[in-house]
Order: C-alpha cells, then structure tokens, then sequence
C-alpha cells in the first residue's frame, strides 16, 4: 500500500508511547497524520506533566523490544550509544518472583535499561521525522466530531491552550492514546452513546522513587534488581541501573501500604524488603534527588467491544483501552503489540473497518491481562473472585519459580511468556511442566 493510498486524514489523541507507536504505522497508510498532546513535548529527554510516572522504573518487555526495533530500526543500536545499558533479560537481571531468586542464565531475550524519558525521546524523534505525521501545538481535545446520525467520527473538537475558539480536525480515523484519563466514554455518552463497562481490579498501588549515583558493580556488574510482592510480603522494589551512570530505585506496597518520601524512611522501606540486594546496594549511595511518590489505584479495561453501538472511525489504544497494573511492566509492550494489529488491517485491501480492529486488539489483551490479573489476586486482599483454575494456575507459577532457583531453563521459560514472546500456555508444555514437577518432589 502507498503511504498516500485512498485515505487522507487521521488524529491520534495523545503523544505518548502508545500514540507514537500508532502514528508510526498510520503514517504507512494515510497521508496526513496530526498527533495532538496537551503537553509540549519537549525536544529532548525530559520528564513532563502529561506522563508522572515517568519518574519510576519502566521495563521494556522482551517482546515490545522486539517490535519497536521492527517499526523503528536501528532504535535499539541508538539507545545503547545514548548511554543505555544492554544485556539479557535473565542473565543480567536479579529477578525475585513467589519469594524466590530466579537461576541467572541465558534467555536470549534482550534487556534494555533505559530511562522512559529517554525511550520515549528516541521514539519521538523517529516519528517526528515520518513523512504526514504533524505534532500539533499543546491543545485539549474537547470532543468527537460526528456525521449527523453519530455513526461515523469525522475529526476532533480542539482548544489550544495558548487560547483562542474552538477548531475541528478533520479526520477519517480517530485514534484515542490519551490514557488512563481519557475522556473518550464521556464524549461517547454526550454522543448519546452507552459508556463502556469497566473491569476494574482494585490494588491501591503506592510507589515511590529516588535517583542515585552508584559504581557500575553496584550489583555485581548485574543491571537490575527486581523484587515482586509475595502474599506474605505485600512489598516490593526494583534497582535499575540505567544511562549516564545512574541507578533508579522504585520501592512499591500495595493495598495502600505507602513507601515513605522521607530518606531515612525510604531506607528503611527498602531494608523491609526480602531480599537484601537493594537496600545493600544504597545504603551509603550518593542520592541524586528526594523521593518522590506515585499512587495507581486499579488496573481498569474499558469494554468498548460490548457497545452495541459505537461511532466507525473511532478506536481507543493503550491505556484508554486497558491499563495495566505497573509493577509488570505490560504497558508498553502491549501498545507496541496493538500497533502491529493496526498496522495488519491497515495493510487490508479491504480496509477493515474499526470495529474489526477493535476485536482484534481486544483478543490482543485477553493474555496479558489474565496474567496481571491473576499475579494481582494471588495477594489476599485484593478482592475479586478467585475461581479454582487461577488458583491452580497460580499454585502451579510458584512452583515454577521455586524450580527456576535451580533451572535456568524454566527461569527462561517464564521471561518468555513475562515478556509476552511466548504466550502463557508454553508454561504448560509438557517439558516445562515435567520439570517442574521433578523439582517439586
């Protein structure tokens, strides 16, 4: 398909990674993309106000490294001269899952530890650099423009926060990337549409984070330290060394259990932990900046693909769609796999209409988010139902973990399908399931 083809016009509502990543493969099919963000996005790493989690550790999973290098190559070689550490996503990384230390060995699966200001910067700038893709001043989206009856969106209603009337952009596709706060089920009920439902799993997640100046063997030459919360340890922490020779220390509790601001009490926290690795590690570190929290109240799915009615053009991606529980590290990754759903349809002689695509990225989720929902009611005070094959599941990963202290094949096995390489059932293959039970007994 010529990159000009028969469609003219689409808007992506938000300028973050899973908006980027959309008008990456759009900018293949339409002639005019126009990226609208309330923030001016800055022209070089820098934290902004639209992306406050910015400040805490991001994980790029296996499998959303492997697609950003496909839409952008030459993406990772650049992070790495840009100061990125590079190494094995099992090797490299001290990894605590169920309250055990997974065998370090090799996954083949590449780590990358960058900072999400300095992702997100090499990300914009190839996008900045597509042909038809425009990054409109900071503006608000106010509402969806619609054909008479509502059935088909024909652009976005616009303020632009240096003032002035309200404007329309016209388009033929609406993408919506605005993210957890998009204001999309709004615009839909004054549409005279139904709200989506929402599937929501409460866990009340506090973080909070702080910068230091470690030596590059802070861990044993290792790049990370990742520490999951346990039913009999509700906390956790990840220790990342990260570009220009910094160290990030994100600290997290659930169920409202707050890592403190305070230095002092930040150690402290960090001392609670199970495993001593981090705390070891800071102790007597220079801090580059103070504490600084974060609160993710539930992971939610908005169920659009239920409406029984819902406008063509119109299709919500990343976390307008679903947003993860951050802990995991899907976000991203699953953005970069949406992209390459749009990017199959738009490719379409057929050209598929957005309802279509919709369903796609809908199967699309099924598998990370039954993952993040399952990890997240392992923990006993998260409600929600629990049915008895979760909990077998569920019994069954802690078993594999406990295995993996010894067997880096399992470890490896589990980054795969953590990574979203592989999907989960490859856990369940006869191979993998044998020894684990080996191990077990």
């Amino acid at each position: 398909m010529s990159r000009t083809g028969t469609r003219d016009r689409a808007v992506v509502i938000g300028g973050s990674m899973a908006g980027l990543l959309a008008a990456r493969v759009l900018a293949d099919a339409y002639g005019d993309v126009t990226v609208i963000d309330r923030d001016q996005l800055p022209a070089f790493p820098e934290h902004r106000r639209g992306v406050p989690q910015a400040h805490h550790a991001h994980a790029l999973l296996a499998r959303g490294q492997q697609v950003l290098e496909e839409l952008f190559p030459g993406l990772t070689a650049d992070l790495v001269a840009r100061g990125a550490p590079r190494g094995d996503m099992l090797a490299n990384a001290r990894l605590h899952f169920s309250g055990h230390k997974l065998m370090q060995a090799p996954s083949g699966m590449v780590l990358i530890s960058a900072s999400r200001v300095l992702l997100e910067d090499a990300v914009r700038r190839r996008a900045r650099a597509l042909p038809g893709v425009l990054f409109a001043p900071p503006s608000d989206v106010v509402g969806l423009a619609t054909t008479p009856g509502g059935e088909r969106v024909t652009g976005v209603r616009v303020l632009r926060r240096e003032g002035g009337a309200a404007e329309v952009h016209e388009a033929d596709l609406v993408i919506d990337a605005s993210g957890r706060g998009s204001r999309a089920p709004t615009w839909l009920e004054t549409l005279g549409f139904e709200r989506p439902e929402e599937d929501r799993i409460w866990i009340d997640l506090r973080y909070t984070s702080r910068r230091y100046r470690l030596p590059p063997d802070a861990l044993g030459g290792d790049l990370a330290s990742v520490q999951a919360p346990t039913p009999t340890q509700p906390r956790g922490g990840v220790l990342a060394r990260l570009e220009h020779g910094e160290w990030l220390l994100t600290l997290a509790g659930v169920l409202g259990d707050r890592p403190p601001t305070d230095p002092d009490g930040f150690l402290a926290f960090a001392r609670s932990l199970s495993f001593p690795d981090i705390h070891d590690a800071i102790e007597n570190a220079e801090a580059l900046d103070d504490p600084v929290p974060f609160r993710f109240p539930a992971s939610v799915r908005r169920r659009y693909e239920r409406l029984a009615r819902l406008p063509e053009g119109f299709l919500p991606v990343g976390d307008s769609l679903c947003s993860f529980n951050p802990v995991y590290g899907q976000g991203m990754a699953v953005a970069a796999l949406e992209a390459l759903v749009l990017q199959r349809h738009l490719r379409c002689p057929d050209r598929s209409g957005s309802r279509k695509i919709l369903r796609d990225l809908v199967r699309k989720l099924d598998g990370p988010w039954d993952m993040a929902r399952g990890a997240d009611l392992v923990l006993p005070g998260v409600p929600g139902p629990r049915p008895w094959p979760m909990r077998l599941v569920g019994r069954y990963i802690a078993r594999l973990h406990a295995a993996a202290v010894h067997d880096g094949r399992l470890g490896a096995a589990f980054v795969r399908v953590s990574g979203l390489v592989d999907e989960p059932a490859a856990l369940l293959r006869p191979g993998v399931a044998l020894r684990v039970l080996r191990a077990s007994f």
